[in-house]
């Protein structure tokens, strides 16, 4: 009796991670219609602990998605908006002559800026110079930011979703590899079928959205994470993640025709990371207690795409990194 004990304990977890995902979910539904491929990666990416990359046309309620979860998650939310004239220090927050309290002498004073949140929307990212870009590296990869010769620490959780349109090339300025690595996956928004933007346009245009009331609180979430990182993981499922990315880096002894034809740089040991990282959390929303390969699959292009630096020649032959991705899935077998 006491063997099994430890797995009916960790089948009621399970259930329980389940059911507070769904509660979750039904709340950024009451506002946002459709989008359930989408809300479901960014929940993967939100319980992990992970940052993401919105890429849509404007007018595809990507900010509204991402105040809707910060809302359901009760954090802390700031909304950085990307322009060519931002500062690194508009970002992570500057010091001012200030002070002494007691001795009135003077003082440097920090006043943190807009990055101390929870959820930080990084709207429209590729709108600033990579100088202001790169000013969300050291938080995203550190979790504290350093002004002035000190460190200050962010508080957890520390979320970063930065979107982009796809469409806009002028005045705009492309992510650095190195910061596109950061995100666990690039997440790109589709339209709506005619049924749900009908629906969308009745339920905007009678009244302002009402964000969802919070689900769960911080600790919650954090018990949450915890979970997922306690999930065991087989050889076999990270085996498969590492030979995935081995044959997506066109140097590499694994890779295939396809991608030593089309691809200029592949994925580094972070994609692997995040693969085996998102497929135990997606094994815990569908009730299971051990990820499988089928999870990675599932999982491969949204964590890859941005990975992957297709070769001049996949641009001249019409071949999209996501072509590549698939045809690697292909390849690449249990």
């Amino acid at each position: 009796m006491a063997d099994t004990e430890p797995m009916v304990l960790a089948r009621a977890q399970v259930e329980e991670f389940a059911d507070r995902v769904r509660m979750i979910r039904s709340s950024l539904h009451q506002i946002i219609v459709g989008q359930d491929e989408t809300i479901d990666l960014i929940l993967l990416c939100a319980l992990t602990g992970s940052h993401a990359l919105l890429v849509g046309v404007p007018g595809l309620a990507k900010t509204l998605m991402v105040k809707a979860l910060a809302s359901a998650f009760r954090w802390k939310f700031s909304r950085i908006q990307f322009t060519p004239d931002l500062m690194p220090s508009d970002i992570t927050g500057y010091e001012l002559l200030g002070r002494e309290e007691q001795t009135d002498s003077p003082k440097l004073v920090f006043r943190p800026g807009p990055v101390f949140a929870n959820l930080v929307l990084a709207d429209e990212i590729n709108r600033a110079a990579p100088k202001t870009q790169s000013a969300l590296l050291e938080a995203m990869a550190e979790r504290h930011v350093t002004v002035g010769g000190q460190t200050h620490n962010l508080a957890e959780p520390f979320l970063v979703i930065a979107t982009q349109n796809p469409i806009e090339q002028e005045g705009t300025y492309p992510l650095p590899e190195a910061q596109l690595d950061r995100f666990m996956m690039e997440i790109q928004i589709d339209y709506p079928t005619p049924d749900q933007e009908e629906e969308i346009v009745l339920k905007t245009t009678s009244s302002a959205p009402q964000l969802p009331e919070a689900v769960f609180d911080r600790e919650t979430l954090l018990q949450l994470r915890n979970l997922i990182l306690a999930v065991p993981v087989p050889r076999v499922v990270a085996s498969y993640a590492v030979r995935l990315c081995g044959a997506s880096r066109p140097t590499d002894e694994r890779s295939g025709r396809f991608v030593k034809d089309y691809v200029a740089w592949g994925a580094g040991p972070r994609g692997s990371q995040n693969l085996v990282l998102a497929a135990k959390a997606r094994a815990l929303l569908q009730d299971r207690t051990v990820p499988t390969i089928e999870d990675v699959r599932a999982l491969a292009i949204p964590v890859l795409r941005h990975r992957m630096i297709a070769n001049h020649r996949a641009v001249g032959d019409g071949i999209s990194v996501q072509t590549i991705i698939e045809s690697l899935l292909r390849e690449v077998t249990s």
